[in-house]
């Protein structure tokens, strides 16, 4: 119901980079007419020039939502081109890390409804997921159109606050770099174990896709997969030794990784 009003109101996309590509596509994909879909972004890639949207044609004066999606370092330098849609009924939906519901509400008016959001890349093949969370002038409305805006590609997770976003951007918003390291990583590992270079790097990723749709499909906890696969005193126990350390480990490894892009996240912020 409401991507239907979506295409009813129209929805202005600011920046269409890859991320605003992947939500775009979803979007179409959903159902929503590329008619009632404004775009502004200064480098168009010809998919976007020959998808039907209205791209840089301006903004209409109500649309229902304008989703920023620019880098944060460019934000203060796009948001002018919105100014008119603040303090209204417009929904402001950004997925930029590091720019906060407050810095967005002092652009746009202290009356804008804002959901500030952190999506991830794997929203390309329609398999992200999505933290967000929204100020009290979105409501619970608000959060609804976000939603499913977001759900065209992939999970949404509500958070309790703003104050978890940095923590999500280290989660999941950073995320999947850690994976594609870890299919570079194991690859090398192989190599180093006498693998050549293309069979080591098939194996691992496909070894880390394989696993990652085993624990999306399955009920059961990632601890339990990991058990299943773990004979005592096999091969993987022997591996698990080292990547289980609780000193140097995977585990405490992982914990200051996320800790320091939610750091950054928290910097960009200021």
């Amino acid at each position: 119901m409401t991507l239907d009003l979506v295409a009813r109101e129209g929805l202005v996309l600011l920046g269409c980079g890859k991320m605003g590509t992947a939500l775009l596509t979803g979007w179409l994909a959903a159902g929503v007419p590329a008619t009632s879909i404004w775009v502004i972004e200064p480098n168009p890639s010809d998919w976007l020039a020959e998808s039907g949207v209205h791209l840089n044609e301006g903004i209409p004066p109500a649309p229902a939502v304008a989703l920023l999606a620019v880098k944060p370092q460019m934000m203060g330098a796009a948001l002018p081109a919105l100014q008119a849609l603040g303090n209204g009924k417009t929904l402001f939906v950004s997925i930029a890390a590091g720019t906060s519901i407050a810095a967005i509400a002092t652009a746009m008016g202290a009356q804008t409804p804002i959901v500030r959001t952190m999506p991830n890349t794997p929203a390309m093949v329609g398999r992200g997921i999505t933290g967000m969370c929204g100020n009290a002038q979105a409501g619970t409305a608000g959060l609804g159109v976000a939603r499913s805006l977001m759900q065209a590609v992939g999970e949404v997770v509500e958070l309790e606050g703003e104050h978890q976003i940095d923590a999500v951007t280290g989660v999941s918003g950073s995320g999947p770099a850690y994976v594609f390291h870890l299919i570079e990583a194991m690859a090398a590992a192989g190599e180093a174990q006498g693998l050549s270079a293309e069979v080591a790097m098939k194996l691992a990723r496909a070894t880390v896709c394989g696993a990652g749709e085993l624990a999306y499909q399955s009920s059961e906890p990632a601890s339990q997969l990991r058990i299943n696969v773990t004979s005592p005193a096999g091969t993987t126990a022997a591996a698990l030794a080292v990547l289980m350390d609780p000193a140097t480990g995977f585990g405490p490894l992982l914990t200051r990784a996320v800790k320091a892009a939610a750091d950054r996240g928290r910097e960009l912020g200021k």
